[in-house]
């Protein structure tokens, strides 16, 4: 498989993979990972499709979560990160490596924001609970059956 075929697999699996696999390091130095919602999977978030397609770092990925969970707790202590989409039925997946920033642009925390997330967030996108991760990963792994790419973003 040639570097931008995998390129081009990468984003579509981005956009259809149903969960976003979340790994941060542990307080003992230890991986943790954890499944999240995958804010770029086109079907189950289409609002923020848009916004996606306009981004220049096309590999760029968002989770949303509680600044109070404690993957927060581990990126504060060490940013390093990486998140996993996969097809197991087509044996293929990505991973993608980097350093988590926690987003404190409340511009775009509305912009990434929908409201039945209240079930989360009880006081709304202004929720001091509400925290936004971004990757914008250094480098990529693609696998697709036995074949693997690596490449750097």
């Amino acid at each position: 498989m040639e570097l931008e075929e995998a390129k081009s697999s990468s984003l579509e699996l981005i956009e259809t993979s149903k969960a976003t696999y979340l790994t941060t390091i542990d307080f003992n130095g230890f991986p943790i990972t954890r499944a999240m919602f995958n804010l770029r999977n086109k079907e189950q978030f289409p609002e923020f499709s848009e916004y996606f397609q306009k981004q220049q770092n096309k590999f760029v990925i968002f989770i949303s979560t509680n600044t109070s969970s404690t993957k927060v707790a581990h990126i504060k202590k060490n940013p390093a990160i990486c998140v996993y989409y996969c097809d197991p039925e087509d044996f293929c997946g990505l991973m993608l490596g980097g350093s988590a920033e926690i987003v404190n642009d409340q511009k775009l925390k509305r912009t990434i924001w929908l409201d039945w997330w209240t079930r989360y967030y009880l006081k709304g996108v202004d929720d001091p609970d509400y925290t936004l991760l971004r990757l914008q990963p250094k480098h990529a792994r693609y696998y697709y059956k036995l074949n693997q790419v690596n490449f750097e973003i």
